[in-house]
């Protein structure tokens, strides 16, 4: 089976090792490692931390050699150092003399093997196979995620992405319920899928539901199912969902929007594994494994009384976080890339490059829809362009968005201003049950100037009026 490339970074105190020459030799000629290296020498390297860390940070290697002088102190900071700045990948140390430095002290500083001169083809070889073992099985299993069920979306480089995408593979393994957050367009269905696949009960069923897009009287008969005669029209009995993904997963999107009632007995059946069928008198018992995802901030949906506090601690005991993809940069031209590739082939289409214009405008939109609103874009661009190369004038993209000038100082603090007034404003009438005067004594504003806000805002106050749910109903 051929190794997964990987990167190497030797790192030398002098500009004329020729222990790092011999090193680097050696890595070069073993081709069957599929090694890409980059050999740093300086003679400020054991002196400067920040200069080891940055180097260390923009090299992103999997596997480090910090090279020795003889005598050399302080060591132990800088593998310390290198460990922090590379993610925890291994760093090797390679010496002249292992009686010149505390080999202990070393290894307890996190050095994950070292070599002493003279250096020999087959026993580095062989540590570098062993070094990067857990590496190369960590981008398996990563590669496993991204080739289930049609998870090569899951494409990206940023740290905010690679860390979460991390966590799956440790996640599958445990049948703790997880709670997935995210923006509408991250890929939560698909992380959720990711987790079940890997996990033992791959072969048992994935049972996905948009808590949203049911009506709240019907929640209920959807989850837990009804015996015969439970109501009108209720001629035969009916599974749930639970029963349907018994052995696997229940994958619940839009958790928030479940009404209290549902709330309270997703609870109970969290807390024992038991439910009961809508007209039943007997308890049903199901092993299921719940992944819920979210777009909202659940906290919150705590505190106004619309989700109950005891089932978020429930969901939340394994949590996700999905970056938005205006907080992942340096992914949009590579999924940009992915999605043309794949809808020119889909399509039978030639198009195959986007123009620097096209790149500038995809690079700085905001992307309010994340991945899928970029997928849609790139498909229609690819559908509709009638040229090998995409054209911003190809690309369907709000006219505001489109423009690559940078709002003023001035411009974007008024439209923090305003969202935060906005925020503020409503709150207030919530916690006031749109008590106009009441909020406003606490803003610390006179009525009249307070209603001005409201106006300027175009805050509906009536709906503040209603008084939200209590936890405990």
């Amino acid at each position: 089976m051929q190794l997964p490339k990987a990167r190497l970074l030797l790192l030398s105190y002098s500009s004329n090792s020729s222990l790092a020459a011999e090193l680097q030799d050696i890595l070069v000629s073993s081709a069957s490692l599929h090694l890409e290296i980059e050999l740093v020498c300086s003679k400020t390297l054991l002196k400067d931390q920040t200069e080891m860390s940055a180097l260390a940070s923009s090299a992103k290697p999997d596997l480090s050699f910090l090279i020795l002088p003889p005598q050399a102190t302080g060591v132990a900071e800088f593998v310390e150092t290198l460990r922090t700045a590379t993610s925890g990948r291994p760093v090797a140390v390679v010496i002249d003399d292992a009686d010149a430095i505390n080999l202990r002290e070393l290894l307890n500083a996190g050095a994950s093997d070292f070599i002493v001169a003279p250096l020999r083809t087959l026993d580095v070889q062989a540590r570098v196979m062993r070094l990067l073992e857990p590496v190369n099985r960590e981008k398996a299993l990563i590669d496993a995620i991204k080739e289930l069920q049609g998870l090569k979306r899951m494409i990206g480089t940023s740290p905010a992405f690679i860390s979460e995408m991390r966590k799956i593979p440790l996640i599958s393994k445990c049948g703790a319920t997880v709670l997935i957050q995210g923006e509408t367009g991250t890929g939560k269905e698909m992380c959720a899928r990711a987790i079940h696949y890997l996990s033992p009960q791959a072969d048992k069923p994935f049972v996905p539901i948009n808590c949203g897009a049911i009506p709240s009287d019907l929640v209920e008969n959807e989850l837990f199912g009804h015996r015969f005669g439970a109501f009108t029209g209720a001629r035969t009995s009916q599974p749930g969902l639970i029963e349907e993904a018994n052995g696997g997963t229940l994958f619940l999107d839009e958790v928030d929007s479940l009404p209290m009632l549902a709330q309270v007995k997703l609870l109970r059946f969290l807390h024992d594994g038991e439910y009961r069928p809508l007209g039943s008198t007997k308890s049903r018992r199901a092993v299921v494994r719940i992944i819920a995802a979210t777009n909202t901030d659940l906290e919150e949906s705590v505190s106004k009384g619309r989700m109950r506090q005891d089932l978020y601690y429930r969901l939340n005991i394994v949590p996700l976080k999905l970056p938005p993809l205006r907080h992942r940069a340096e992914d949009v031209i590579l999924l940009a890339g992915h999605f043309l590739a794949k809808y020119a082939r889909d399509f039978g289409r030639r198009v195959s490059d986007f123009s620097p214009e096209a790149l500038r405008a995809l690079a700085t939109h905001d992307w309010p829809g994340n991945v899928r609103e970029l997928e849609h874009v790139v498909q229609r661009a690819v559908v509709l362009s009638e040229r090998d190369v995409i054209h911003i004038s190809d690309l369907s993209l709000p006219a505001e968005q489109s423009n690559l000038e940078p709002e003023s100082l001035q411009q974007a603090k008024a439209r923090m201003v305003g969202h935060f007034e906005r925020n503020y404003i409503r709150k207030l009438l919530a916690v006031y049950k749109g008590n106009i005067t009441r909020a406003a004594k606490a803003a610390g504003k006179n009525r009249r100037a307070f209603w001005e806000l409201i106006r300027k805002h175009r805050i509906d106050v009536g709906s503040m009026k209603l008084e939200p749910p209590r936890a405990d109903q």
